[in-house]
């Protein structure tokens, strides 16, 4: 089958079908609304195909995240975060050559401008991690102008490759001292300057924490990089297909980064791994016990939700959880953190893997229930999870971005059903201009 008929007041319209690698089938309607008038309804957008892509492939009924064919269990145990993204933005696994390439050029863009430093300073105490984030990313692209401009009309595919590899190299190598450099802020901690590292996540954490190559941080570091590599990237989620949006528009790369930042602030998104140590953290001061409150999270009538529980993708497992859990277990044990909330985390996981209700529910513990606990035991603060989570997730956002640069992507246009007041006649007038501004202390 080709084709689907829709019917409408007796009139038919041929939409094609249109088919995936995977056996996907979609309905394209770009000729709907010019050959009928209609459009489609579809809040959330959880049924429509806003691109063809072929950077990750999740099928959430059957617990399936491939990143480029290949399975996000095998990255995980044999890859690392930079060998990912450069198999995200470019397509293949990196060549010898290539990746000590990739890995010079991250840290040739590692000092951040001096004026940079400075502006960090500006940030009253408390503001949270991501407003500092987004606002620096912004601040930060007024310094690289000519990564910046896309009307050079004398660019050619050469000069635009190169300005592409720059753009990603930049943005990989200084969010990641950006990160650093606010957590040490706002601990009002001298600024470290970033080491040639070839290892991305050791050159982050002792930017961060002054960190050596001492046993325990090699375990801190294994488990940092996995975090990554699991979020690096996950399709079509809010905030990539919000960089997406923005960067149909022409804006520059760092404008699409910095909206993907904000869209990934929210709690139902990246927001989500800090949800979880919120409730941890709320269960333990009413008393520590657990059971009370899965008792309250089965009560229809209890407003009270358990974080990091179940996913609104996958409708069997999460992947990702099975592959950090025995990361997280390995890390507490290696560490031999004491850690009350990790106790409580440990007994609702407990509960959630073996509870009736919640296996019928399929509410198994996820990736953010998980990575939270990796990040409080790795020290790092709770607001700063969601800039972690940008992190990672910045190789996916870079990828998705350089796939619709290339394909030439026309500026995304939404269409809407509108249900406010028909059409009416204007019958004001009654009040005069000199009234208006007397009500406005304006004369």
């Amino acid at each position: 089958m080709k084709n689907v008929t829709l019917t409408v007041n007796q009139k038919s319209y041929e939409l094609p079908l249109v088919f995936g690698s995977e056996e996907e089938c979609a309905v394209d309607i770009t000729k709907l609304r010019s050959e009928s008038g209609l459009i489609t309804l579809d809040p959330g957008y959880a049924n429509t195909g806003s691109c063809r892509s072929k950077i990750t492939f999740l099928d959430g009924e059957k617990g399936i995240l491939r990143y480029r064919g290949y399975p996000i269990e095998q990255l995980a145990e044999k890859s690392n975060f930079l060998e990912v993204s450069y198999l995200l933005i470019y397509g293949e696994l990196p060549t010898k050559e290539q990746y000590h390439d990739f890995a010079k050029k991250i840290r040739s863009y590692s000092e951040i401008p001096k004026q940079m430093k400075e502006m960090i300073n500006i940030f009253p105490k408390g503001a949270h991690p991501m407003a500092q984030l987004s606002s620096m990313l912004g601040v930060l692209s007024t310094f690289y102008p000519h990564l910046c401009d896309d009307n050079d009309k004398n660019s050619n595919e050469k000069n635009s490759n190169n300005k592409e590899d720059e753009i990603i190299a930049l943005l990989l190598s200084q969010l990641r001292v950006l990160a650093a450099y606010i957590y040490r802020h706002d601990r009002e901690l001298p600024l470290l300057e970033p080491l040639e590292h070839n290892c991305f996540c050791a050159s982050f954490l002792t930017t961060m924490f002054g960190f050596d190559n001492n046993d325990n941080n090699t375990v801190i570091k294994k488990a940092l990089d996995l975090t990554l590599i699991l979020h690096a990237d996950h399709e079509q989620n809010c905030s990539t297909s919000t960089v997406r949006m923005v960067g149909s528009s022409l804006a520059s790369p760092f404008s699409a980064i910095v909206a993907g930042i904000h869209a990934l602030w929210g709690a139902a998104h990246g927001g989500a791994n800090q949800k979880v140590i919120e409730m941890l953290e709320q269960i333990e001061s009413e008393g520590g016990d657990h059971r009370q409150f899965i008792k309250r999270a089965k009560d229809k009538n209890d407003s009270f939700k358990l974080m990091g529980f179940g996913h609104r993708v996958y409708k069997n497992f999460d992947p990702r959880a099975k592959i950090v859990k025995k990361t997280c277990d390995e890390l507490l044990l290696e560490l031999g953190h004491t850690d009350p909330l990790l106790e409580i985390a440990k007994e609702l996981e407990k509960v959630a893997l073996n509870d009736s209700y919640f296996i019928e529910k399929q509410l198994y513990p996820n990736v953010d229930f998980y990575s939270g606990i990796i990040y409080r035991a790795l020290g790092i603060p709770t607001n700063m999870f969601t800039v972690m989570f940008a992190l990672g997730r910045l190789s996916g956002w870079l990828a998705h971005w350089r796939e619709m640069v290339h394909e030439g992507s026309k500026i995304n246009r939404p269409r809407q059903i509108y249900v406010g007041t028909p059409l009416r006649s204007y019958q004001g007038g009654e009040i005069e201009c000199a009234k208006v501004c007397s009500l406005h202390n304006l004369r």
